[in-house]
């Protein structure tokens, strides 16, 4: 009897601190990692809790406990944020958007990881960077933003882009390094009205902004690359299974100071865009989920193409898939979404996201 109710009493106790973290995930998305950073790791870890609650809710169903309500309690929010993950397209709502008439414009972001794909499928970067530039060009994009794009000759990135991608005109900004430089690239067929780039304090990490007018609508497009944790998981794997602490320490400290940074860099961005009178798309490598301050902050206004017009698991960081979906397509709320794809081609350690807007 004694056993029965000390087990009793422990699943509870279980109960309520996975319910507390999911509940916790929830909070993620309002309160600012700059100020509370260790509630951004309830947000990452949204998916894994809640399939931990949807056990635990069955469990105790099947043991006929009351305290089945704990789980359920904690999971009913989770319907309203599920659909940033995954989505189930019908039929119907494809047909009925693609029966659109106006005027659309395509749009690719892709973390190009700055040609380095090291997973023997290439024999030198500038054979990624073919491959990569192939794939675009079949995509027949009107606005493509690339992130980590890297090169060799900086001077030349202009006559590359020419000989590469043919028309498109280019608004880039790289960091300098060694041997060439690195950063972000807005690419369109579009006349550039106008320009700038957001720069991130001890960051290596940016945003371009590019204003363009197409068939008499003015729009901004947000071109972001934010902090990233600079993790790698396969050595953290092998830390695991050595046991080195060393590496623990060093991960947590990364996650720690990309997690305070991100919400700086984000409220920069946020800064310029309500100050900017155009409507504006947000697009880039955000290195934060759906449940977090990032995506909550850079959503205000704008609609999510993944959740318009997607079709199953939204992830786009290929390493971790399904779980992580870190790119992302944001337009104003004036705009529709009329396709959404997340092509799962091996060029990179993410897969690029592929939408159309009607304007």
């Amino acid at each position: 009897m004694a056993r029965n109710r000390f087990f009793g009493l422990t699943s509870r106790v279980l109960m309520l601190i996975v319910a507390g973290l999911l509940t916790l995930s929830y909070a993620s998305i309002v309160v600012n990692p700059a100020k509370v950073w260790f509630i951004s790791l309830a947000g990452i870890f949204f998916i894994p809790l809640s399939i931990l609650n949807v056990f635990l809710l069955l469990w105790a169903i099947k043991r006929r406990s009351k305290s089945f309500m704990i789980p359920l309690l904690a999971l009913l929010p989770s319907v309203f944020f599920v659909g940033r993950y995954i989505q189930f397209d019908s039929d119907e709502d494809r047909i009925a958007r693609m029966s659109h008439t106006g005027r659309t414009i395509k749009i690719i972001s892709y973390n190009v990881g700055r040609f380095a794909h090291d997973e023997g499928e290439f024999s030198s970067r500038e054979e990624c960077m073919d491959s990569v530039f192939a794939f675009i060009l079949d995509q027949d994009p009107d606005i493509i933003c690339l992130q980590e794009f890297r090169t060799s000759d900086v001077d030349r990135i202009r006559s590359l882009i020419r000989r590469r991608l043919g028309d498109y005109q280019a608004s880039y900004y790289l960091f300098p390094t060694g041997k060439g430089g690195f950063g972000n690239l807005t690419l369109s067929r579009m006349p550039v009205r106008s320009k700038g780039v957001i720069k991130f304090e001890e960051s290596a990490n940016l945003a371009l902004y590019t204003d363009y007018t197409y068939h008499g609508r003015d729009f901004r497009v947000y071109n972001c690359h934010f902090e990233s944790y600079n993790i790698s998981m396969s050595g953290l794997l092998r830390a695991m299974m050595s046991k080195d602490s060393d590496v623990f320490t060093e991960t947590g400290s990364k996650m720690k100071k990309s997690i305070t940074r991100r919400p700086k860099q984000v409220d920069q961005v946020f800064s310029d865009i309500e100050n900017c009178p155009l409507e504006s798309f947000v697009c880039g490598d955000f290195n934060d989920n759906p449940m977090s301050y990032t995506y909550y902050r850079m959503k205000k206004g704008r609609k999510d193409a993944f959740i318009e017009a997607g079709d199953g698991f939204g992830a786009t960081y290929a390493t971790m898939w399904p779980l992580l979906r870190i790119d992302y397509v944001l337009f104003p709320d004036s705009f529709q979404a009329v396709s959404h794809e997340i092509p799962r081609v091996p060029y990179s350690d993410h897969y690029p996201v592929i939408t159309e807007i009607e304007l």
